[in-house]
């Protein structure tokens, strides 16, 4: 592509490259000039234009974005996003229905590393996204780029995005109580939660906090997935919920995760079934590392030990000032001057 000063006698089918104020009204950026625009231009006064010439090994800003965004997205419908029509060298997609992102990063990377002028940005991996909500948008910085480097990229990129829609639709709260006298906290922020993948709880029971019980009320459930909120923290992995999940005859594959609010939640299964061990800050709606977990499996996405063990990196959130602990202890009040640390 060429790009600079053009004569207007040599500019037909050339790029527009910045606005131009006329006295009938204004040609914008990006046109492709023709025999009128050019009439307009000389009727002005000007001689020149500074314009993008696109050479015969080159594709229009318009039709490469297109072609990168089809190459990421070949199939809509089993992707689950939409491409938005192309304009301004740009492309972006959608998600089709609530759910959440896959994004092969390698991939994402490989692309932009094809040429400068050729970009792609997404949401992060696993992101949650609501129905019509941007994925992805394609972007071509130049009015045109090399074909080569548009083929590369479309290698680089095939298949890179996906979005997985919700699968789970019985899901089940255990609640433990060590009270019970005392009124549950109940599942608000939780429903709240599933509300967005548009699931909702299909069973809500509650067990004293001992692991007898509760390892009765596990091995009584019926759903697609198991979600516990125990009264007092679970603050090790032989601790009430833990210890009950295995006397059910399930077991535990993670007991804590690098993500904070949310450290002390545990994941595992029962006959097949996930089983998510809630860390109390779920019962604030501030997204925390639960969220994370919950909305994978929702959609149908595996989690295992290890994908916990990698959620170290953007796991800190933000604060939630509900929690019993918060991160930093506030500093203690400061002592009056001439006063001793021991009194």
């Amino acid at each position: 592509m060429r790009f600079g000063p053009v004569p207007l006698s040599e500019a037909q089918g050339a790029i527009l490259a910045h606005s131009v104020a006329l006295p009938d009204g204004r040609l914008r950026k990006g046109c492709i000039l023709g025999p009128a625009e050019i009439a307009r231009l000389r009727s002005a006064g000007l001689a020149e234009v500074t314009a993008a010439r696109l050479d015969p090994q080159d594709l229009h800003e318009d039709a490469a974005a297109l072609a990168i965004a089809r190459a990421l997205v070949p199939d809509s419908a089993l992707a689950g996003l939409d491409l938005r029509p192309v304009g301004t060298g740009r492309v972006n997609l959608h998600a089709r229905t609530a759910g959440v992102l896959e994004v092969l990063a390698p991939r994402i990377n490989a692309l932009n590393a094809t040429d400068p002028m050729i970009t792609c940005a997404t949401a992060p991996r696993w992101q949650r996204l609501a129905a019509g909500e941007m994925a992805a948008t394609v972007k071509i910085i130049a009015y045109g780029v090399a074909q080569d480097a548009v083929a590369a990229a479309c290698i680089a990129g095939t298949q890179a995005l996906r979005l997985h829609p919700p699968r789970l639709g019985r899901i089940a709260l255990i609640e433990t109580q060590t009270d019970p006298t005392a009124r549950p906290l109940g599942p608000e922020a939780i429903t709240q939660r599933l509300a967005r993948l548009g699931a909702g709880l299909t069973m809500h029971r509650h067990s004293p906090h001992r692991v007898a019980e509760l390892a009765a009320t596990l091995a009584s459930v019926e759903a697609e997935l198991i979600l516990i909120l125990t009264a007092s923290a679970t603050s090790d992995a032989e601790d009430v919920a833990p210890a009950a999940l295995r006397r059910a005859g399930g077991r535990v594959d993670r007991f804590g995760m690098p993500v904070d609010p949310g450290n002390l939640l545990f994941l595992g299964q029962l006959n097949g079934t996930p089983v998510i061990g809630l860390p109390g800050c779920v019962r604030s709606p501030a997204l925390n590392g639960a969220d994370w977990v919950m909305e994978r499996l929702i959609c149908g996405v595996a989690v295992s030990g290890a994908d916990i063990a990698g959620m170290g990196v953007g796991g800190l959130l933000k604060e939630i000032p509900q929690r019993g602990r918060l991160r930093e202890a506030r500093e203690p009040p400061a002592k009056p001057p001439g006063t001793s640390d021991r009194e």
